[in-house]
């Protein structure tokens, strides 16, 4: 199957790190997401006057290039107009509601939604959502850089197309 044709995408929603947004898109590339969504205050490759945002540039080394993205300002209208569209929404996130990602079935076409480094996924947008997925933690932190964790759930997510 061409990961393409089973629609993959991400949406980064007040992320504040650039570093992590150019982190991210190395790793969108590196699984063939179709395209990123950026939402809230997520800082852009480009600006409003087309200035490359040397950070993401700088850890994206490319992939802001090669891999689509569309900046968004309300990502609940952006969910509805995904879910209009079949896009399963899912959100990597600690909840009593989510399920594990090691024991999770990837169904596409799919939105992996992503949040802020600190707050994660609002309440709000976890409602939203078709479903929430979480990274099991066995040591003494909480949880994992945005980036790490996109690239632990994305690649999960990339091992059912490949199959």
């Amino acid at each position: 199957m061409n990961l393409n044709s089973a629609q993959f995408f991400i949406i980064l929603h007040n992320i504040r790190s650039a570093q992590n947004v150019g982190a991210i898109f190395r790793t969108a590339d590196a699984v063939g997401v179709e395209k990123i969504y950026l939402t809230g205050y997520t800082p852009a490759p480009l600006d409003r006057f087309g200035r490359a945002d040397s950070k993401i540039a700088k850890t994206a080394l490319g992939a802001e290039k090669s891999v689509s993205w569309e900046s968004c300002k309300s990502v609940g209208a952006l969910i509805k107009r995904l879910k209009k569209n079949s896009v399963r929404i899912v959100a990597g996130e600690q909840s009593l509601n989510a399920v594990s990602c090691t024991r999770w079935k990837p169904k596409f076409p799919l939105a992996i939604i992503l949040g802020n480094e600190v707050l994660g996924v609002s309440p709000a947008i976890l409602r939203a959502c078709d479903e929430i997925v979480e990274i099991p933690m066995r040591g003494e932190k909480e949880s994992l850089n945005v980036s790490v964790a996109a690239g632990i759930i994305l690649f999960k997510a990339s091992e059912s197309l490949t199959r």
